[in-house]
């Protein structure tokens, strides 16, 4: 593995033919010798939008958060806010903030079901590309 690069085997991506773990690369800010890398989110996928038979609301969106399993996991995330970043063709900002990636900010609401899905609510709707994507549940606010 190159500098700046951490490799996670505990989350695995899945096993491939010959059984084997395949391991997770990201990269991660570059740390002093000696400390682990911190990452002060969980991680989430954009299930898709609170939606009735005809209608669909883009602003809310159902997600699910990784190592959430069951209703009562879902307590301590309540509140904490959703963040999903995305990359745009343009770049936004001045001088050393400009920056092409742009992120729309939203809060979890309440439990959706029994298996660990939550409902959040944006700030501005989510673009269908989001569905299926990623987003970054903060550990903050702290309700504890």
């Amino acid at each position: 593995m190159g500098r700046g690069f951490h490799v996670d085997v505990r989350n695995r991506v899945g096993e491939g033919k010959s059984g084997l773990r395949q391991a997770r690369v990201f990269p991660v800010a570059r740390v002093k010798m000696g400390q682990e890398p911190v990452r002060l989110y969980s991680k989430g996928v954009v299930m898709g939008y609170k939606r009735g038979i005809r209608l669909q609301y883009p602003k809310q969106v159902r997600i699910k958060v990784e190592g959430l399993e069951t209703r009562d996991d879902t307590k301590f995330y309540l509140g904490k806010r959703v963040a999903y970043v995305y990359k745009a063709s343009n770049s936004k900002g001045v001088g050393k903030k400009e920056s092409k990636y742009r992120v729309i900010w939203g809060k979890i609401l309440a439990p959706h079901g029994n298996n660990g899905v939550v409902k959040s609510k944006f700030r501005r709707n989510l673009p269908p590309t989001a569905i299926g994507g990623s987003v970054r549940v903060m550990l903050y606010p702290s309700r504890i």
